[in-house]
């Protein structure tokens, strides 16, 4: 069950209406790395989940997601502007808001894209789900970032601003409940063999990397570790 609350996670405002820039930040509605697919997946991912603790981070983060698709929403609502207005103003992605949705926000991406349940995924395999949610948060901080840099307005840079924080705490969170499976799933020792010390040389140039000593599968993050 959700608990619906009016206020916005974050205050959200514009300097003025801008349609263009509502359109690029579209893509954080309903692209691939946007607000709506990360609570899609987090959600999702969470029905096969057996640790309480972890199940309760996965719901807790993707609720929080979908209070950030509020606040883009919002935002691109602002943007948008009052008027249905296709006077050479609009780019290609935002014609959906002019003859379709009366300028509401759509789940478009930024060139107008449909949302599709395909950005979802879902393994089963909890370390390979969460190794797939601290990439998607990784994405989502260089979605955002590409979009701050092509904005002047403070207030839509200020809201951008506190999402790539959000998106840094969630990051972190996932990375703690890595550390805290180590040993389950596709994260325990299966063992390595010769096999698994090859390492092909297939370009010219030199060898740069070296297999040497594998490690059973995991992951170490030495910032969380102390």
């Amino acid at each position: 069950m959700f608990k619906y609350d009016k206020r916005l996670l974050e205050m959200v405002k514009v300097e003025g209406p801008n349609p263009q820039y509502a359109a690029m930040l579209q893509e954080q509605l309903g692209g691939p790395n946007g607000e709506l697919t990360a609570a899609l997946q987090y959600i999702s991912q969470s029905f096969r989940i057996k640790d309480p603790e972890i199940k309760d981070l996965f719901l807790d983060i993707a609720s929080e997601e979908l209070s950030h698709m509020e606040m883009v929403a919002t935002a691109v609502n602002l943007l948008n502007g009052h008027d249905i207005d296709m006077q050479g103003t609009q780019p290609a992605g935002n014609i959906e808001a002019n003859v379709l949705t009366g300028l509401a926000p759509y789940l478009t991406n930024g060139s107008g894209v449909p949302f599709t349940a395909a950005y979802v995924n879902v393994t089963g395999d909890l370390p390979a789900d969460i190794l797939s949610n601290i990439a998607a948060e990784q994405r989502a901080k260089v979605v955002y970032e590409y979009l701050h840099r092509q904005i002047s307005d403070k207030y839509v840079r200020q809201m951008i601003d506190f999402l790539l924080n959000r998106e840094e705490a969630h990051n972190t969170l996932f990375r703690e409940a890595l550390q805290k499976i180590q040993d389950s799933g596709s994260n325990r020792d299966w063992g390595v063999d010769k096999d698994a010390r090859l390492y092909f040389d297939l370009s010219p140039g030199g060898k740069f990397f070296d297999v040497g000593q594998p490690q059973a599968p995991g992951f170490q993050n030495p910032d969380l570790s102390q």
